[in-house]
């Protein structure tokens, strides 16, 4: 039965009267729209992903649960906006032969048409008596639960991006040279005082090509990591979106988004492809930095190294001590220290990384916290997180833009897996706990009393 509504009413027009024809308006043949008309529960319905069929829902009950695979108990809605059916009950057997057993019954009764996904049972009192959580199976049409194909409107950003990336790499190449940077370029850059015109650009030109080696140590690393990435997600059958590279003047670059443009079958799935790209980062970036400290401690190599400021290295508790275990006290104890551009790129390359693995939002560190503990688990160290960045203790200075860019791009979790309840394994876990020491480590800044004890730059107190 069609209800008649006024405030909230049906989409029919305002214009209509107990004397016209129904469904036809009196008004002039142009559009006339007003609020009040306008069903908001309609038009998120019309609007909103299309729902599960009723008549689907019934086969499934019959055909699918019994007494052998899931004893069904009642429904609930399932899905961001309650799109689907999420089907709550006791399972007959172990959870992983019922849910593969179940998804295969699926497919011969309906096709393709829907995903079945495995979660936990919400607001459980209790576990399951064959051991881990209570589980129950959400139902959701396939075009509303797997992710969009990539438009060429993303294309085009993600070349764009990759370009300014480019140009920030290049830059920061560039400002490696600060010592031999002409005087009034480094004045107007860093003095916050100067006044004045600002200089001619075309006096950086000469230094572009010596800028490039740390610009294509950078661009390296992210491409390694991206592809690291790929490699875990092939074999597993996941598809990867194109990375969008986010420029950095500071670092080079944020790293990369990069999106699953599939549903993953499970939490190890997320956890591998997830680790996999910082794994690779980080063994190309350390690689690199620990060549260029041997290079730079080496005198045969002093024209090919240039100068930066010994302040630097207090960015970083390890690779302050790793760098002033291998170049001595000698050499780091001064206002400028003397390396290879490996260093700079290494450098830049394991912070970033170090930064991506934070346990965050839907950042590398994130998705596989997600994966190995749970979205209850990411919740937690979220927040611990923001407030670690906010209050400058992880990260120094990078800490407000890193910060920033997590709440912009990368906040949202990651949608849940088709088996969103196995177990990752224990090495997994503890793979993952190594890794946050070590990114804790990367991050966290030397203290001026550990400086000066170390002679990582010169500390002037007061």
């Amino acid at each position: 039965m069609r209800s008649e509504r006024t405030r909230s009413g049906s989409f029919s027009s305002s214009s209509s009267s107990s004397s016209g024809t129904p469904g036809i308006s009196n008004e002039p043949p142009f559009l006339s729209f007003s609020v009040d008309n306008i069903d908001t529960v309609k038009l998120l319905e019309l609007l909103g992903p299309e729902k599960v069929d009723s008549a689907d829902v019934k086969a499934i009950k019959e055909k699918l649960f019994g007494y052998t695979t899931f004893w069904l108990t009642r429904e609930e809605p399932f899905g961001d906006l309650g799109e689907g059916v999420l089907f709550i009950g006791n399972l007959r057997g172990k959870r992983e032969e019922i849910f593969a057993k179940l998804q295969q019954q699926l497919r011969e009764l309906t096709g393709d048409k829907y995903n079945l996904f495995m979660v936990e049972e919400p607001n459980s009192e209790g576990e399951d008596p064959r051991g881990g959580p209570r589980v129950s199976f959400g139902l959701l049409r396939r075009e509303v639960s797997e992710p969009g194909p990539t438009t060429l409107w993303q294309y085009v950003i993600s070349l764009l991006l990759f370009l300014l990336t480019v140009f920030s790499c290049v830059e920061l190449g560039i400002a490696s040279k600060i010592s031999s940077l002409p005087p009034e370029i480094v004045t107007y850059f860093t003095d916050p005082n100067a006044t004045g015109p600002p200089p001619d650009m075309q006096l950086l030109l000469p230094f572009v090509e010596s800028a490039l080696p740390v610009a294509y140590g950078v661009l390296a690393i992210q491409l390694f990591h991206e592809v690291g990435h790929f490699l875990a997600a092939f074999p597993k059958k996941v598809k990867l979106s194109i990375p969008f590279f986010i420029p950095n003047f500071t670092l080079g670059t944020f790293g990369a988004i990069t999106q699953f443009k599939s549903i993953l079958p499970d939490k190890k799935t997320m956890f591998d492809i997830s680790m996999a790209g910082p794994l690779a980062g980080a063994a190309l970036s350390f690689s690199m930095f620990s060549v260029g400290l041997l290079l730079s401690s080496n005198p045969a190599g002093a024209s090919d190294l240039v100068e930066v400021p010994s302040k630097l290295f207090q960015g970083s508790l390890l690779l302050g001590l790793v760098s002033r275990a291998t170049l001595g006290y000698r050499a780091m104890h001064a206002a400028t220290v003397a390396i290879h551009p490996l260093v700079i790129a290494g450098w830049c390359g394991l912070t970033t990384t170090a930064f991506n693995m934070l346990p965050v939002g839907c950042l590398d560190g994130g998705r596989a916290l997600q994966g190995a503990f749970g979205k209850d688990a990411l919740f937690g160290f979220g927040l611990t997180t923001y407030s670690l960045l906010g209050l400058g203790v992880l990260g120094g200075p990078l800490s407000l833009p890193w910060g920033l860019y997590v709440l912009i791009c990368q906040r949202t979790p990651e949608k849940p897996c088709l088996n969103d309840v196995s177990d990752v394994g224990t090495w997994r876990r503890a793979a993952l706990i190594v890794s946050v020491f070590l990114v804790v480590l990367t991050l966290i800044p030397l203290w001026d009393e550990l400086a000066e004890d170390l002679g990582v730059g010169l500390v002037t107190s007061f």
